[in-house]
Formats: structure tokens, C-alpha cells, sequence
């Protein structure tokens, strides 16, 4: 029940998403976290994006030998992402960032042509203030709740994919297929609100990304 209700508090983050200051007060919750806790003598890699990122609680855990930061926000899309780049990143001077944007793109109805657009913003700003720092897209996951989307969401991955090919500094993770049994998503890997990943779904997401961290 608490994990419908946290999705239930994000309905109007999704609505209201293109408006970033809706974030406001969760970027400066992440902020005065970080100010006690982060290290800026030691390398820093960031996890940033929508709430699949958010919902990651145990990400440092999963990766001692790093000191990782998880500044991803709720609801959010590529152009809130956009908007506070200083905040969620750039700020942090990483030596890696991943970026999980996009999901909730798709389910706002915008095409991918116009994601990619953004996205491609988002990784020129990036390099250009930060060239040495590596940056890895992940791909958009399947989810029970929004199965119905399922060929956008493979297109724009296909997209992103593409991008990260065409961009230097710039890798493409996929945890699309391997969220799937067969043609179908793993229906154990999510809380009750379909959307969002219990422990399972997190320990596939490991699988497939601890190689980049390292």
C-alpha cells in the first residue's frame, strides 16, 4: 500500500513535469544532503534521473569501493533534467555520471524526435563544462503499468542507443531486454503500482550496469 501511495504523490509531478520549479524543493533537499555527506577530495560518480533513480536507495551499497551520489528526482524528464544540470551533476565534478531519463517522456505523450532534441542539449552542455567526465545513458524500462507504450519506448531507445554510438565520451546501457521474460516483463520485479522496481528489479539493474561503474 505505502508503494501506491508514492506513486500517487508523483501523479502530479507527471502532469505539471514541463514546468521544472515544480522540483525546487526536492533539488534543494538533494543539495543539503550532499553538503554534509559528499567528499569533493574523493571521485564522484553520479546517478541522476526519474524516479526509478530516486527509488535506488541502496545504490552506494551496491558499489562500496565508489563514492556515488543519487541525485535523481521524481517525475522528472530530460528538460527538467536540463534545467538543473548544476544541481543534479555538474556541481558534483564526476569523473562517470548515468542518466535514466526518459520514461516519464513518453508517457507525457512527447515524441522521441523531441526527447532525442533535449537529450542531445543535455549532453553537449555536459561536455562542454565538463569534458573528461563519461556519461552513460540507460535506457527506458519496461514496466507492467505502461506496457501499452512499449513500441515508443523501444523506439526512443533505439534512438538514445544510436546517439550515444554517434557521441564520444558517451555509452548506451540496455535494461530493457533484460527486464523481459520472452516478449513480456517480468511481473515479480515491481511494487504494487506496476511502475516502479522492488529489490528484484534493482539487482537486474546491478547485473547490467556494475561493469560500467568499474
Amino acid at each position: 500500500m505505502k508503494y501506491f501511495l508514492i506513486a500517487l504523490f508523483f501523479v502530479p509531478f507527471l502532469i505539471h513535469a514541463q514546468n521544472p520549479e515544480n522540483f525546487a524543493q526536492e533539488i534543494e533537499a538533494i543539495q543539503k544532503k550532499y553538503d554534509t555527506v559528499w567528499d569533493a577530495n574523493k571521485s564522484t560518480i553520479v546517478f541522476t534521473g526519474s524516479s526509478s533513480i530516486r527509488f535506488w536507495n541502496d545504490v552506494q551499497e551496491r558499489f562500496p569501493d565508489q563514492q556515488v551520489l543519487n541525485t535523481g528526482f521524481g517525475g522528472s524528464q530530460f528538460s527538467d533534467l536540463e534545467h538543473y544540470l548544476d544541481e543534479t551533476i555538474l556541481d558534483y565534478t564526476p569523473t562517470k555520471v548515468f542518466i535514466y531519463e526518459g520514461d516519464n517522456d513518453i508517457f507525457a505523450k512527447k515524441r522521441p524526435k523531441k526527447i532525442l532534441e533535449t537529450s542531445q542539449r543535455i549532453l553537449k552542455t555536459l561536455q562542454e563544462k565538463n569534458p573528461d567526465m563519461e556519461i552513460v545513458l540507460i535506457s527506458a524500462k519496461p514496466s507492467i503499468s505502461r506496457w501499452k507504450y512499449r513500441g515508443r519506448y523501444r523506439r526512443l531507445n533505439r534512438k538514445l542507443q544510436q546517439l550515444a554510438v554517434e557521441t564520444d565520451g558517451v555509452d548506451f546501457i540496455d535494461v530493457w531486454y533484460p527486464m523481459l521474460d520472452e516478449r513480456k516483463v517480468k511481473q515479480d520485479i515491481f511494487v504494487e503500482d506496476g511502475l516502479h522496481m522492488n529489490a528484484k528489479g534493482y539487482d537486474i539493474w546491478y547485473d547490467v550496469i556494475k561493469d560500467y561503474v568499474k
